[in-house]
């Protein structure tokens, strides 16, 4: 019993003691000093600021359309006759070249029947005249005798008193001959010819074909001259002047072409709140339909400098490098395009910084990006 109590009583005491010695290496590791975290200090890109003139280039887009175009109707009824061309998409047309023609026969015989009856007309009131206007008599023979049943009608002859004219009038002649050149008029209506050197861009009738009165038969187009509408903001409409010159480029940027705004619209869109400049483009290459993008040269913005968008921040600040020290200062935009800005305002000499820095805040400590040491390395 001695010996079991003796053996509690040692265990109790080494117990104690290595309680003891955990207390006390607590106690000592909670006053060992903290390691310190190191300063990382970030790498930034800079420039520095050298004021001068910016261009502000408004881009646009949109797809040419030919600056002459005509939409071919029918203003009269007949059957489409086949031409020594066929009438089919694409086909070329010099200026005056027949286009359409339609069967005028029926039609012709009744001009030539009304033109028969003012020369029959003409020729009865000849005695007369012989008898009461000798003076008149031979131009009126001399109109006769140039009158050609096949030719246009000729114009009737000056009437220098009124005398002749109540006579002439009151014998119906002035009235057939309006009738005669009313019915030669609509006759050069069944013919359609090119009014301009071009191409035929929608054919919607076929030879032999009956044609009817306000049916439209097809589109025809100058493939010299294009234009391109575009729409621009109407802050920038202002800016832009007509004849400025324009560069142009295809979808795939293998191409470029240079413009000239020839026209632009007074009127502002309500829905987009844009207005539209129309660029003229001649190249034998350019095709109706086809997808540009242009960089109008809206206006030369002095004393300014361009940066990215991104180091823009809120407020209209930017980052710079005071000493190792970045700091922002108060700038003024002019112009946001698409992925940069126009600044006035900015001190010539000043060091801001080029590239986005995350994590960035005025009084951060950073390092400038030496590319001479860089250059050197390599």
């Amino acid at each position: 019993m001695n010996t079991r109590k003796i053996i509690l009583s040692i265990i109790g005491v080494l117990l104690i003691i290595v309680s003891i010695y955990g207390a006390i290496t607590i106690v000592n590791n909670k006053k060992r000093p903290r390691p310190q975290p190191e300063k990382i200090v970030k790498t930034v890109f800079v420039d520095t600021v050298k004021n001068g003139t910016v261009s502000i280039v408004i881009p646009a887009n949109g797809n040419l359309r030919a600056k002459q175009r005509v939409e071919l109707y029918s203003e009269v009824q007949g059957v489409f006759k086949r031409g020594h061309k066929l009438f089919k998409a694409g086909q070329v047309y010099r200026s005056g070249e027949t286009i359409i023609g339609i069967d005028a026969s029926e039609y012709a015989a009744s001009v030539q029947s009304a033109k028969s009856s003012l020369y029959n007309l003409i020729t009865s009131i000849m005695p007369d005249l012989r008898l009461d206007y000798p003076e008149v008599f031979p131009k009126w023979q001399k109109y006769l005798s140039d009158f050609d049943m096949d030719k246009s009608t000729p114009a009737l002859p000056e009437m220098t008193s009124e005398k002749e004219k109540y006579f002439i009038s009151g014998r119906g002649v002035l009235t057939s001959f309006y009738n005669v050149k009313n019915l030669e008029q609509r006759l050069y209506k069944y013919r359609i010819s090119a009014p301009f050197n071009g191409v035929l861009t929608e054919a919607l009738v076929t030879e032999g074909s009956l044609v009817r009165s306000g049916q439209k038969l097809g589109e025809f187009i100058n493939t010299d001259v294009y234009e391109l509408e575009v729409a621009i903001g109407k802050v920038y409409g202002d800016l832009l002047m007509v004849g400025e010159s324009v560069e142009l480029v295809n979808l795939n940027r293998t191409k470029t072409y240079t413009g000239k705004v020839t026209r632009i619209n007074g009127k502002v869109d309500q829905a987009s709140q844009t207005i539209k400049a129309f660029i003229e483009v001649k190249d034998p290459n350019l095709k109706e339909g086809m997808y540009l993008e242009a960089s109008l040269d809206a206006k030369e913005e002095k004393d300014a400098i361009e940066i990215d968008r991104g180091l823009l921040l809120e407020n209209d600040r930017i980052f710079v490098v005071r000493d190792t020290i970045l700091d922002v200062i108060d700038v003024k935009p002019v112009y946001f395009s698409e992925k940069k800005v126009i600044l006035k305002n900015v001190p010539d000499g000043l060091t801001i910084v080029s590239k986005p820095v995350v994590g960035a805040y005025a009084g951060m400590l950073v390092k400038v990006f030496d590319e001479t040491n860089v250059k050197t390395a390599e």
